[in-house]
């Protein structure tokens, strides 16, 4: 648009090419009216609104509140952004395009593991973005940077002889898993002790050092057994270690 202005200025306020002998002067710069706020892209939105969620939470986010972040009307807002939703779609897309693509095998099976596991760490790395896409239907409106560890998954899956049905339940149950893990882990941070967030509507911390110490072993004898190692065994990093064990799952069930 800039570049269409500004080859409409040289055109008009230059002189065309071939119509008149005599020059015009240039006119000066115009300024932009008073009261009129500058233009505003749809990139400086993009920033604006993904600093808010930053302070804020996703939650929090309205489209009247970024409108008076940025100093524009509701009217400017909407010609780039159809509503919060698709603001979202479009701070998701954009985050998933500035991930790295790793380079993906030939095995199927590997192929899976290798996109699922890039499009976990693309959404830890933004743990909000995955409450986000809690719901079905995520897929028909995202943008295609999003939907690519998608279509690797699915396109594996159909390699290795799944039918398209069956290609879709692959990557649905892989989602599954990989969202919980992000939503648990990231849920487990913000209210762990000591960080002044606890919420009341999520389950308390347990005392680390107390942890199971009242179970009774007659009821529960395993977990008795395992007691207070429990926070330090959950805590482990293990989603490598259970994608590889599901994707196995699910490939010989197919």
């Amino acid at each position: 648009m800039q570049a269409s202005c500004q080859s409409l200025a040289h055109r008009f306020c230059l002189g065309g090419t071939g119509q008149h002998d005599e020059a015009v002067p240039e006119s000066p710069p115009s300024s932009p009216r008073p009261g009129r706020p500058p233009a505003t892209s749809r990139a400086q939105l993009l920033v604006a609104a993904r600093r808010l969620i930053d302070e804020n939470g996703w939650e929090k986010l309205t489209m009247r509140r970024l409108a008076t972040e940025l100093g524009i009307g509701s009217t400017t807002l909407y010609h780039h952004v159809r509503d919060k939703g698709h603001l979202l779609m479009l701070l998701l897309d954009e985050h998933a395009a500035q991930a790295s693509r790793p380079q993906l095998p030939d095995d199927p099976r590997d192929r899976i593991v290798v996109a699922a596991a890039t499009m976990h760490d693309v959404l830890a790395s933004w743990s909000w973005a995955a409450e986000v896409l809690t719901s079905d239907g995520f897929v028909g409106v995202l943008g295609e940077s999003s939907l690519w560890s998608v279509d690797v998954i699915v396109g594996a899956a159909l390699d290795h002889g799944c039918t398209q049905a069956d290609a879709v339940a692959v990557f649905r149950s892989i989602w599954y898993y990989t969202v919980g893990e992000i939503l648990v882990r990231a849920r487990t941070a913000q209210h762990a002790p000591g960080t002044g967030r606890q919420s009341p509507d999520t389950a308390p911390s347990p005392d680390r050092d107390r942890f199971l110490a009242d179970v009774d072993p007659t009821w529960l004898p395993h977990l008795a057994a395992i007691g207070h190692q429990w926070p330090a065994l959950a805590g482990r990093d293990t989603y490598l270690q259970g994608l590889r064990a599901l994707v196995d799952g699910l490939l010989t069930a197919r």
